[in-house]
């Protein structure tokens, strides 16, 4: 079995060399257009021999003295209804953003508050592609959908220029960014957003994702502080993400449009965030000092990381400015092939990218999981190459 308690970098690598094959639930890949999650495919016996560079996430986050308050609270949150006044749980979070507590609204995850904009909102969108896969698919008329190919050529980078001519010439009338881009990593400059914020004051709505914003750099380049300026405006963000808390299913999306906040509170469901989320909420600002360590923590990782990959031959590693990296295999194998060797004789799970729409079968995407567990990422993708 493989355990990443008390052991080092080398140790891990041996490791991997002498390891069992990994059994797969192949038929998972094929249900779903996401990655399936980890114990789904290996089982609960297996885990221990997996390290999941698949989901993106904070790994230094919660820390374990906020760990263990969640614990001790899980007795009595689990006996008590969430608060049906959302108002105290923005406040919690308004405070670590800087943010008015009035322009907040909290989801059941992100993926929630996407789908009621999307549905209540949008009139026709247009959507750089590649993209994360729910803004396309949880449209209800695809019809409203027109989408905006990225060049292959220039690693899939988004020109705000080129894109906001295509949406005047197509006359859409709702726009979406994420920033940094996913899968590539690709960060906009705030001015570059605000320059296309103007351009484009006469658009019903830009959707603007900022998901992975707080890895963008030691000052977080958010358009939240100037969110006032632009009517039009809508930020989402996911904290599975940032916070490194998938299971609580917090996000949130942050606007000065009046009309825009009423209708999404009065599209969401009266506690729609559980009683443990919330909790979670109330800690953060306690926390902030911590949480801000460790994402700096993360950033420096994954620079790390992409020094180190960058050093592989057989894979071209795309800029990021995220948690995150995508790489290009340039060798003879897709993306699912390689995803299923690495998974399989290295325990190394990774995201094959080849269902995203406007992207090859050959791109794959990895998430730091910190610089020890890391160093098994890079043993297995230059063992693969190296035979290839």
């Amino acid at each position: 079995m493989l355990k990443f308690v008390a052991t080092n970098r080398n140790a891990l690598i041996v490791i991997a060399m002498f390891r069992k094959q990994i059994e797969i639930k192949h038929h998972l890949f094929e249900e779903t257009s996401h990655s399936p999650s980890l114990v789904d495919i290996v089982g609960e016996e297996q885990l221990a021999d997996v390290v999941d560079f698949c989901f993106i996430e904070n790994p230094y986050f919660p820390g374990e003295a906020l760990i263990r308050r969640l614990q001790d609270k899980l007795p009595e949150v689990l006996k008590a209804y969430p608060s049906s006044n959302p108002k105290l749980a923005q406040q919690g979070l308004a405070v670590v953003l800087h943010i008015k507590p009035e322009y907040l609204v909290l989801g059941n995850g992100a993926t929630e508050l996407i789908t009621i904009i999307q549905n209540n909102f949008v009139e026709d969108m247009g959507i750089p592609v590649p993209t994360f896969s729910e803004y396309i698919e949880k449209v209800q008329n695809l019809e409203k959908v027109k989408l905006f190919q990225l060049p292959a050529d220039n690693q899939y980078q988004l020109d705000l220029e080129e894109y906001a001519d295509w949406l005047l010439e197509e006359k859409l009338s709702s726009a979406l960014i994420i920033n940094p881009g996913n899968p590539t990593g690709q960060l906009l400059s705030i001015e570059k957003i605000t320059g296309f914020l103007n351009r484009m004051k006469h658009l019903k709505l830009v959707l603007l994702d900022e998901s992975f914003i707080d890895f963008a750099g030691e000052e977080i380049p958010s358009l939240m502080p100037v969110v006032e300026q632009f009517q039009n405006l809508v930020i989402v963000r996911s904290m599975s993400k940032h916070c490194g808390v998938p299971g609580l299913r917090l996000g949130y999306c942050c606007t000065a449009n009046e009309y825009y906040l009423q209708q999404i509170r009065n599209a969401l469901p009266v506690w729609n965030i559980n009683t443990l989320a919330e909790y979670f909420l109330t800690q953060l600002k306690d926390t902030d000092v911590e949480y801000h360590k460790a994402r700096k923590h993360v950033i420096s990782d994954v620079r790390e990381l992409h020094e180190a990959l960058c050093e592989i031959e057989g894979y071209e590693i795309y800029p990021t400015n995220s948690n995150f990296i995508l790489l290009k295999i340039n060798f003879a194998m897709t993306a699912y092939d390689l995803q299923m060797k690495l998974l399989q004789n290295f325990g190394v799970y990774v995201r094959d990218c080849s269902n995203k729409i406007g992207l090859d079968d050959k791109h794959i995407r990895i998430a730091s999981k910190g610089k020890e567990k890391d160093q098994l990422l890079i043993h297995a993708l230059k063992a693969v190459a190296a035979k290839c």
